[in-house]
């Protein structure tokens, strides 16, 4: 960039919008953006990836490009996308209100009309032939918590500031819309060396803490037997540490919520493993329910994580600690007290109880293995994740795709700084395999293990919308082979994932491309059962039996002899054992996907009582009127 881009009219130093985003975006903790260019983002990208700092990532479609966004925040703490008007806003749109719903900041960014096509009678490309551009805007404003349309330079600045630092404030996406003419165009507002940005850190109420803590000590310290749980909300309240502070402190026994495995250290003395209602880890469901009080640290109860409302758990019983409020049984509640205070000034007041752990102990058993197989036997489901179990350390993390996977991944026990994801709230069909782009892109120190199911590949998996002009005789006969694959499926587009549940991996196969061109080393473990496993044992139906794909071609397809890509296909343990040692060993610098072939039954028995438990929710007949 020239000097005199930098040069107002006064003669002032003068920065771009463009170069001022994306110094912000590397000031708040984003190193790689997610985009898909369109001709309304196109010149604020050429200012985005003149950003030194920051990497773009180019994705196959914005609905991946919002998923890693979604997979980027978890690793490191903020996300962002970068997508054209309309057309790429609306298709990146499901996967801001996954980010919403599981309290992810996610900035969106999405390239807008001219700024002087604004308030005029123009009909524009990429909407829906009316001279209305705010169907976008209206649709952004209920899944996310701040909306910025920059269309003037004017107030651009402030804008743009708002809706970051609204976005780290609240935990939440930001959709900010900026006119496709004024990226490039210096302002004084813009200075060269901006003021780094800041927040201001939130402060308890400081009586209001001191009668929270005083009034859940005197609850618990009355109590026989209390029981602490962690919840998704730990992540946004950012009181991993205290939780842990506490359980050492009180000597309680320590469970997570499914949602919020991997924010609780399973290698803590006193970690019990996960409540899940009727399908929680083994002896751990009969403590916390039996238990005469509990506290439920950023607990998330809805019909999934409640087991169909099956839970038995009592209000009176239960110190629910929210991200920034304290309630008590059903007595008092206590407002602008931030968890993180709250959990560390309680430890310090608790007296040590172990009564509740040392009655696990006592009916604690040790969990059995799976039975021995005869000889050629077909690979069973627990026998692929107790191979998973012994993959796992510090330097691994596991994405698990909505499906079996939640129950079989909750199992694995989780060894110190093992990362751990899933979207348990929004439970959106394909989300890992974005997601699993983006968290190894920002987490790169560890190797990310994806667990996903056909099925959720082949939601993704749709040509419709593409003409493909091929020289290349490889690339022909790739595109071949997709096309002799697509062939009853003319209304899908292409995508890709890994996980366990037959609908995952025909998701998001795509951006397994992008995987690739990264460098990434993830193993994608797709388990082919051939159909919606979850929904069978929800309600079952033709509609969940799909057609098998040759899973295994199309990623070498994608693949074309560009970059490192090693696949598998594993029918038995033997082939499971030789395929884990080879992605480990001598392709441990590769992407590797391993298609595993199982029943189309072989599910785990939490996925069938849990699946039965919320069909029975489901189904419940209107109330009399």
């Amino acid at each position: 960039m020239e000097d005199t881009d930098w040069i107002a009219g006064n003669g002032a130093p003068s920065g771009t919008l463009g170069c001022h985003l994306a110094r912000r975006l590397v000031q708040i903790g984003v190193k790689d953006v997610f985009s898909v260019p369109g001709d309304f983002n196109l010149t604020l990208l050429d200012h985005l990836i003149a950003e030194p700092e920051l990497n773009n990532v180019g994705c196959c479609n914005e609905l991946n490009a919002g998923y890693a966004a979604d997979g980027y925040a978890r690793a490191r703490g903020v996300g962002a996308c970068v997508v054209t008007f309309t057309v790429g806003g609306l298709s990146v749109l499901n996967a801001i209100a996954g980010a919403y719903s599981e309290n992810l900041p996610v900035i969106c960014i999405v390239g807008g009309p001219n700024s002087n096509d604004y308030g005029t009678n123009r009909i524009l490309h990429h909407t829906i032939g009316l001279p209305d551009f705010t169907q976008e805007f209206r649709c952004f404003q209920t899944v996310t918590c701040y909306q910025a349309v920059v269309n003037n330079l004017e107030d651009a600045h402030e804008q743009i500031d708002t809706a970051l630092s609204t976005a780290l404030k609240e935990s939440k996406p930001v959709y900010i819309s900026i006119s496709c003419n004024l990226p490039g165009i210096p302002h004084p507002t813009f200075a060269r060396e901006p003021v780094p940005f800041f927040l201001v850190p939130k402060v308890s109420n400081q009586l209001g803490l001191e009668a929270a803590v005083e009034a859940t000590a005197d609850f618990l310290n009355n109590a026989v037997k209390p029981v602490i749980v962690g919840g998704p909300k730990l992540r946004v309240a950012k009181a991993q540490q205290a939780l842990v502070e506490l359980a050492d402190a009180s000597r309680y026994p320590i469970a997570v919520m499914p949602a919020g495995k991997g924010l609780v250290p399973e290698h803590h003395p006193h970690f019990i493993g996960t409540y899940w209602g009727a399908v929680s880890t083994s002896f751990c469901g009969e403590i916390v329910e039996s238990s005469d009080a509990y506290l439920f640290a950023g607990p998330i109860f809805n019909d999934y994580s409640s087991v169909g409302y099956s839970l038995l758990i009592k209000k009176e019983k239960a110190v629910i600690v929210e991200p920034n409020r304290v309630t008590i049984g059903n007595g008092p509640s206590f407002g602008w007290v931030f968890m993180a205070d709250f959990l560390s000034a309680l430890a310090k007041k608790l007296k040590k109880n172990e009564t509740a752990m040392e009655n696990y102990r006592r009916i604690y058993v040790p969990p059995g293995v799976p039975l021995r197989r005869e000889e050629h036997e077909a690979l069973r489901v627990n026998v692929l994740f107790k191979h998973i179990q012994g993959m796992l350390d510090g330097n691994s993390a596991v994405i698990a795709e909505t499906g079996d996977s939640w129950f079989n991944c909750q199992k694995l026990r989780l060894p110190e700084n093992c990362g751990y994801e899933f979207q348990m709230q929004y439970g959106s069909i394909g989300w890992s395999v974005g997601a699993t782009l983006g968290y190894a892109q920002g987490a790169k120190d560890k190797r990310v293990i994806a667990c996903i199911g056909d099925g959720s590949f082949q939601n993704w998996c749709s040509l419709k919308h593409y003409i493909l002009v091929v020289n290349n005789t490889n690339a022909q006969k790739s595109i071949q082979l997709l096309f002799s694959m697509y062939k009853k499926r003319v209304n899908s587009d292409v995508y890709f994932a890994g996980v366990t549940e037959n609908k995952i991996i025909l998701v998001t196969a795509q951006d397994v491309s992008t995987m690739i061109r990264c460098g990434q080393r993830t193993i994608i473990f797709l388990i082919n059962n051939g159909g919606y496993t979850i929904e069978v044992e929800i309600h079952d139906g033709p509609y969940n039996v799909i057609k098998n794909w040759d899973y295994t071609g199309l990623v070498k397809a994608i693949h074309n002899g560009e970059g490192k890509c090693w696949t598998a296909k594993v029918r038995t343990e033997d082939e499971l054992t030789e395929a884990i040692e080879a992605a480990t060993g001598a392709h441990k610098d590769s992407l590797c996907f391993i298609e595993v072939f199982v029943h189309k039954d072989d599910t785990s028995k939490e996925l069938l009582e849990w699946g039965s438990r919320v069909s029975a929710a489901n189904s419940r007949p209107p109330n009399p009127q």
